[in-house]
């Protein structure tokens, strides 16, 4: 397994970055209520936050099974979950900074900081499994 990361660097940028995926699936698909009030969004946004969520959700299976199968030719998932990574931290400066609709006292920043962090791995892991994926 750690072969398939090119080392133990890697496989930990890969496992710690899909974990962030995991954690959100979870607080959007079955903390529902709790992340809403969270962040002080009406509950009838319930059903397209699971929506949301269920994204993570695949991606993160996805994930598990290129944990177990290894990442030989996997470059299209890797490079998918850049450009989500991507057009989250832009749309997050976009919706916090510069719309700021919806925005309110409960705002925070955490909607640039994670997809920003997200994308930093992911940058990592395409660039360190680049031997392997693009096979």
């Amino acid at each position: 397994m750690i072969d398939n990361f090119n080392g133990i660097f890697y496989l930990i940028v890969f496992i710690v970055h899909f974990l962030g995926y995991a954690f959100y699936a979870f607080q959007c698909v079955f903390n529902t209520k709790n992340f809403l009030d969270k962040y002080g969004v009406d509950h009838t946004g319930a059903i397209m936050t699971r929506f949301f969520g269920a994204f993570f959700i695949g991606s993160t299976l996805m994930a598990i099974e290129i944990l177990l199968v290894g990442t030989e030719g996997a470059w299209p998932f890797f490079v998918l979950i850049f450009l989500q990574n991507l057009s989250a931290f832009f749309i997050g400066i976009y919706s916090i900074k510069i719309n700021k609709l919806g925005v309110n006292e409960k705002t925070t920043i955490e909607g640039i900081i994670a997809p920003g962090i997200l994308t930093i791995l992911s940058t990592i892991l395409i660039y360190g499994l680049s031997d392997k994926i693009y096979i």
